[in-house]
Formats: structure tokens, C-alpha cells, sequence
């Protein structure tokens, strides 16, 4: 799949990407929600050199299982059954 394939998967907002908090406000997604037991819940932002990396890095992982990779969800693991 294309990068700009994977990049239409996602809804992208000016962010902190939780990888490179250094580079400041650039377009990111959420791809993971925290939902602590006290407090409000926090977004995990990623941004669009991080979401690829982890679309791969699922790609892989899904061959390593055996299992259907589905793009489009970064912050989430993978089926093991």
C-alpha cells in the first residue's frame, strides 16, 4: 500500500507526536486513546512518518501470525489467535 493510501486511512490534525515531541505542531492522528482510572481521557498522537512506520511494523507482524493485515489502525495490536 502506498503512503499516501495509508495517510487517507487516517483523519489528520495539527499535533504533538508522542514519538518526536521535539519537532512540535505537525499533522498527526490518534492512535491510541488512555483512559486512566482518574482524570480525563488522552489522545496518543502519531505523525505521518510515525504511522507508516507503524502500519509496517503491523504489516510484518501480521505475516509473522499469519493473520490478515488491515490497514488504517496504528495504535492497535494484532489478532493472535
Amino acid at each position: 500500500m502506498e503512503r499516501q493510501q495509508i495517510f487517507e486511512l487516517y483523519e489528520w490534525d495539527p499535533g504533538i507526536c508522542f514519538r518526536h515531541p521535539d519537532r512540535g505542531v505537525v499533522d498527526t492522528t490518534v492512535v491510541q486513546t488512555l483512559r486512566p482510572r482518574l482524570g480525563p481521557a488522552e489522545e496518543v498522537r502519531a505523525c505521518r512518518q510515525c504511522v507508516v512506520a507503524m502500519e509496517a511494523e503491523r504489516r510484518a507482524r501480521a505475516e509473522e501470525l499469519g493473520v490478515q493485515y488491515e490497514p488504517g489502525h496504528a495504535g492497535n495490536g494484532l489478532d493472535h489467535r
